[in-house]
């Protein structure tokens, strides 16, 4: 027997059966771990951000303008002593916490009112440029916006009388009062001057008198129109009525003011 018929050949390993492609697919899936998103990823999508609550934003200026618009009307129909904060705040839609948030308390509030309302005439009354106009044509200016005034914004007058009542215990608090008045004062005294320099005007003159004079006159018909009108038995509350007395109010000054 030869060497080559009796060797035995090595047995041949047996080969694994090969898995199905889909089998296999999954497999390699559940072998890999997972892998977290890099924030750094310019493909990921950020994180949502919750939605915002819905519900009214407040704005300062306009809380703080409503605030002061429900006082004014407040304070003007039962003064200092029957405004009612919980009424006031009502009227802004607002609640009483956030009025005391803004303005502190009551007074604070009423303060912020009565100069505001001074603010206002003295505001209105630059817009008359009086450096600019001739004398006489200026003061009649004056004497008419001043008249005009009273009439549009009662709530003056109304906190006017109030803080008199009082006798300017909160208007002495101010710090703005009085610079607020100097440029009225100042106009009216350079009005004064140059009328007096070239004669139509008298020499001694006092602004101040002249002012008091003119709010005097405006104030105390419409403060008294309605027991005035009963007393006299005159209707003083009517447009003519009213148009008249302003036209009174410029003659009793002028004439007082001519030489």
């Amino acid at each position: 027997m030869s060497d080559s018929g009796d060797r035995a050949l090595p047995a041949r390993p047996k080969r694994a059966k090969a898995k199905p492609a889909a089998v296999a697919a999954r497999s390699t899936r559940k072998a890999k771990a997972p892998v977290a998103k890099s924030s750094s990823n310019p493909s990921a999508k950020p994180p949502r951000r919750p939605a915002p609550r819905s519900g009214p934003t407040r704005d300062p200026q306009r809380t703080s303008a409503a605030i002061l618009a429900a006082a004014v009307k407040e304070f003007m129909e039962k003064g200092f002593g029957g405004a009612r904060v919980n009424t006031i705040a009502t009227r802004a839609n607002i609640n009483k916490r956030m009025l005391y948030h803004y303005f502190g308390d009551k007074e604070a509030l009423y303060f912020a009112v009565l100069e505001g309302v001074y603010v206002g005439i003295r505001t209105a009354e630059t817009k008359l440029h009086l450096l600019d106009r001739d004398p006489i044509e200026g003061m009649r200016e004056l004497i008419t916006f001043t008249w005009r005034y009273f009439l549009d914004h009662p709530e003056f007058l109304s906190l006017l009388a109030t803080e008199n009542l009082h006798r300017a215990k909160y208007l002495k608090r101010s710090t703005r009062i009085f610079d607020l008045h100097s440029p009225l004062i100042s106009g009216m005294a350079d009005l004064l001057r140059r009328g007096a320099a070239n004669g139509q005007f008298r020499q001694d003159t006092d602004p101040v008198k002249i002012y008091i004079s003119i709010a005097a006159l405006g104030f105390f018909y419409l403060s008294n129109r309605w027991t005035l009108s009963t007393i006299f038995r005159r209707e003083l509350a009517t447009e003519s009525e009213l148009a008249s007395w302003g036209a009174h109010i410029v003659e009793v000054v002028l004439s007082y003011l001519r030489p």
